[in-house]
């Protein structure tokens, strides 16, 4: 075989100058019959012979033996050693060429000479976008589109897949067939050709690689993939195809115009049966298709419209489904209803809704059972659907006589900064206007030192945040002496005034605030705190900064006044000169700024 391969090579050299085309044709055979015995060993002989760059000029649309040609660089071209050979063999602009045959042979096999020559090489992608390839192809989709006979659908299929090696992972190619339109002619061919398993996948391929693309979901947005997507997936029964087929549905369906098609053309259905078929299966593919399933169903609640158009008024079919996840013994579903439930609960209406029909009895059962070594995910979802729930003031007092609040206690112990942080929303949720309730909390040692602990979370910026902010709301609900106490002893004042120097305002302010209760409450108990906290000189700089807003410089004023019945705080602020400061506000542009820097001036002259 050795032997006649190196004539072959030998005589095709020859007859390549000459032009005989029987002789020509019979080199090619005998090529391509080596290549199909030992593709690689025969790629290194011809690469070895110099052979690639006569191919270049028998690309000729005219010949006869065009299309074996292609077929051979096709197949040499499966090799990854050779794709650079062929683009310095200057094979890329003849085969663009070629691309304009009317002969649907050629135009197969040019077709896969270089989609195989784009496959993972940068070279081959960079040659055929400046050859202009990518268009021709296009257009041929185009055209080509409404044509289901075997040998189309052939030829389109390996277009899909020429387009697909030219553009994968390549942000800047994938955008220029986005340009050219190909979105809404792969959409349409799915349509059309969804009885051909290779075309189809083939599709599937090329949404998925398009979709992770930004700029690519408003185009789908105008097309009809959401219906042809969930036609197809009806149809699927085997696992893989599922799966091919929810990789795009997942990036799309971060859109919301998207999810909302999705909904429309019948995919929660779709979902809902894959869970009721697959939630008591211990196979591996049936637990990562119930996984599957149930993310996507929490990714389509995302979307307002989408949501609400499941929520039906709490009615809904689906609500009604996902509500039984909750009690339900597989965490992967106890997960996605928690989940979806948190979703449902972005607007007062819902939340409403579903307070007042028990679901805060149902996520408290699930926390409960995952108290003692529990699932995180778990833990993190039900106090994320907790915390939304309360949002409206209407459900609070409900939520805090059900016992929700010694219910999401149970968690101070947690060392997950993700169940912390929900913990901490969740309460602060809670106590929002609650007096009694803030009291009782804000007496409770444990968690006010556990707050003054998280205070410290440097690692845990939202942690943090978050402890700061339910330390000072215990404060500014309940207006107790008691709560300040306790706060006091468990060395929370300094945190509460390192709060006021947040870069967020409103953070800033219910510092602030609490502050200026602190002082007007329980001055005496905290003084050493706030003297050792500098506090003085935090107000006198929040106040001579011009970027400060004005309800900082507001109430840093109320707190400075406040002060003034602590000698040695008094004492501070005057040796500050913060009357040269204030003096200039009593001219500034807020009204209540202004009116207040006047109280200010008044109380510190007399005081002085």
């Amino acid at each position: 075989m050795a032997d006649n391969l190196s004539d072959t090579l030998k005589k095709l050299k020859i007859t390549a100058v000459d032009r005989t085309e029987d002789s020509l044709e019979g080199c090619l055979d005998c090529l391509l019959q080596a290549l199909a015995q030992n593709n690689m060993e025969t790629s290194e002989k011809i690469q070895g012979s110099g052979i690639l760059q006569l191919f270049a000029s028998l690309l000729i649309p005219q010949s006869a033996c065009t299309a074996k040609v292609a077929n051979i660089i096709a197949e040499v071209a499966k090799n990854e050693f050779m794709r650079i050979p062929c683009v310095d063999a200057g094979l890329i602009s003849p085969l663009v060429q070629l691309l304009n045959s009317k002969d649907q042979e050629v135009l197969l096999q040019t077709g896969r000479a270089l989609g195989n020559i784009c496959y993972d090489s940068h070279e081959g992608r960079s040659a055929v976008d400046q050859a202009g390839g990518a268009q021709i192809v296009i257009d041929h989709l185009r055209s080509l589109c409404s044509i289901t006979d075997p040998a189309n659908e052939k030829l389109l299929t390996v277009f899909c897949g020429m387009l697909m090696n030219y553009s994968n992972e390549n942000d800047s190619l994938q955008a220029q067939l986005i340009n050219m339109g190909v979105i809404p002619t792969l959409v349409k061919l799915l349509g059309i050709h969804c009885q051909n398993a290779a075309l189809t996948e083939m599709c599937l391929v090329a949404f998925g690689n398009l979709a992770e693309l930004e700029s690519s979901k408003e185009q789908f947005a105008s097309t009809n993939i959401a219906e042809e997507l969930v036609k197809l997936f009806k149809k699927q029964i085997e696992h893989d195809k599922r799966e091919m087929i929810f990789e795009v549905l997942a990036p799309l369906a971060e859109n919301d115009a998207i999810k909302l098609q999705l909904v429309e053309a019948g995919l929660v259905e779709c979902l809902l049966e894959i869970v009721q078929q697959k939630v008591d299966s211990d196979k591996e593919d049936d637990i990562a298709e119930l996984k599957t399933a149930s993310d996507l169903m929490v990714l389509l609640l995302l979307g307002d419209e989408s949501m609400q158009k499941l929520f039906e008024g709490g009615k809904g079919n689906v609500f009604q489904r996902v509500l039984s996840w909750i009690p339900s013994n597989n965490h992967q579903l106890q997960l996605a209803g928690a989940l979806a439930i948190a979703n449902f609960a972005r607007n007062d209406g819902n939340c409403i809704h579903m307070v007042d029909n028990g679901i805060v009895e149902k996520l408290m059962d699930l926390l409960g059972r995952h108290v003692e070594e529990g699932n995180v995910t778990v833990q993190h979802a039900a106090l994320s659907a907790l915390r939304n729930l309360a949002i409206p003031v209407v459900n609070k007092a409900k939520m805090l006589s059900a016992g929700v609040t010694e219910a999401v206690l149970k968690f101070l112990k947690s060392e997950m900064p993700p169940v912390q942080f929900k913990l901490l929303g969740t309460l602060r949720m809670l106590i929002d206007a609650q007096a009694e309730a803030a009291e009782q909390l804000g007496k409770n040692v444990k968690l006010v030192e556990r707050l003054v602990e998280w205070c410290e979370a440097k690692d845990h910026a939202g942690v943090m945040g978050e402890s700061n902010r339910l330390l000072s709301a215990l404060i500014r609900h309940s207006k107790s002496k008691d709560v300040i106490k306790t706060i006091v002893q468990s060395g929370g004042i300094k945190h509460l005034v390192t709060m006021a120097t947040s870069e967020h305002v409103i953070m800033q302010n219910e510092a602030l605030v609490a502050l200026a209760l602190i002082a007007a409450l329980e001055l005496g108990t905290a003084e050493k705190d706030l003297e050792s906290a500098k506090l003085v000189q935090i107000l006198h700089k929040l106040l001579a900064d011009e970027r400060s807003a004005p309800e900082i410089k507001y109430n840093s004023m109320v707190l400075i006044c406040a002060l003034m019945g602590s000698e040695s705080l008094h004492k501070e602020v005057q040796d500050l000169a913060f009357l040269d400061v204030i003096s200039k506000l009593r001219s500034h542009e807020n009204k209540s700024v202004a009116q207040q820097a006047s109280l200010t001036e008044q109380r510190l002259t007399v005081e002085s």
